[in-house]
């Protein structure tokens, strides 16, 4: 990376429009060298056209971005040397086995046929899939899928890696397992875009996090300093709240969400909100929990359905 760059991504002022449609409205944004940040967003946000362009797959229609320090209109073959790409689509070729799927794909970077055979089975291994190496790839589980799209994206040793939802659709013990992949290429200084509906993936794998919704970052963060400023630190849960219950949330000027038969309030620890509202109101009706991500998730972006 050059001397002058500062970080592994810089964009600025960027923008993505179809027709009349600002799918990304003037963002800006950076990624640090060695750092995991997460873009959230409801669909149709604008996350995924925010790293398509990001990895060159769709051109901005305006602004600047700097990936390496490098610009990514000149120098766009030295940038995709260097990072690995994640997609949310399964594109692995089903006529070929787990290894020829890693050693094809390394022939794209002109990689020696020999020492691409000995990364494939580096990664292999890494992904826990060296048992299944002469498999067709129509033969795993999604779980297996999802690992070795994620060992392809690693064939060229990338110093950034772009996951766009990596674990969707995926059990647990799959969603756990590519965690613990991932976690050991952060240890390992990979710096890391991310994007995910799932907040628990966020909250574990992230050191920042931009929210973004209808083409704009809303706010931008570490998880735990978003989660103390927009949900606080204790949540109650009221099912179907009385009249005395909103009476005190109203008078007290808790924060606090008002749905169709629950009200969700927020409080700080010094507001003792498990002790006022659950012990005094509703000590069967209440649900009392820390403040999470996806409460600031909900909170920032609504809780309509989108299509």
């Amino acid at each position: 990376m050059p001397e002058n760059a500062r970080h592994i991504i810089q964009a600025t002022d960027l923008r993505k429009s179809f027709g009349g449609f600002s799918a990304v409205d003037s963002i800006s944004f950076h990624l640090a060298n060695g750092e995991c940040l997460g873009l959230l967003g409801p669909n149709g946000a604008g996350k995924t056209s925010t790293i398509r362009m990001v990895y060159g797959f769709s051109p901005m229609t305006s602004g600047r971005l700097e990936i390496f320090g490098l610009d990514i209109y000149s120098r766009w073959r030295q940038i995709r040397s260097r990072i690995g790409v994640c997609q949310q689509e399964n594109n692995l070729d089903p006529d070929l086995t787990v290894l020829q799927n890693l050693e094809v794909f390394a022939r794209y970077f002109n990689i020696p046929r020999k020492e691409g055979r000995n990364r494939a089975l580096e990664l292999l291994k890494f992904i826990a899939l060296e048992t299944r190496k002469d498999d067709k790839v129509t033969s795993l589980s999604g779980g297996m899928m999802r690992r070795l799209v994620l060992a392809r994206a690693l064939i060229n040793n990338p110093e950034l890696l772009i996951l766009d939802e990596p674990t969707t659709g995926l059990d647990p013990q799959a969603r756990h397992q590519v965690w613990e992949r991932l976690e050991l290429l952060q240890e390992n200084g990979l710096s890391i875009l991310l994007t995910t509906h799932y907040m628990d993936e966020a909250s574990r794998l992230c050191e920042r996090l931009i929210i973004m919704d209808h083409g704009k970052i809303l706010v931008e963060g570490k998880p735990a300093e978003l989660i103390r400023s927009y949900a606080g630190d204790h949540i109650v849960e009221v099912v179907n709240p009385g009249r005395d219950v909103k009476e005190f949330v109203h008078a007290h000027d808790f924060i606090h969400d008002s749905l169709n038969h629950r009200m969700i309030i927020y409080g700080r620890e010094a507001d003792r909100l498990f002790e006022i509202i659950g012990d005094k109101f509703c000590r069967e009706t209440c649900i009392k929990r820390l403040a999470t991500l996806e409460d600031v998730f909900l909170r920032l972006t609504g809780r309509e359905l989108r299509e």
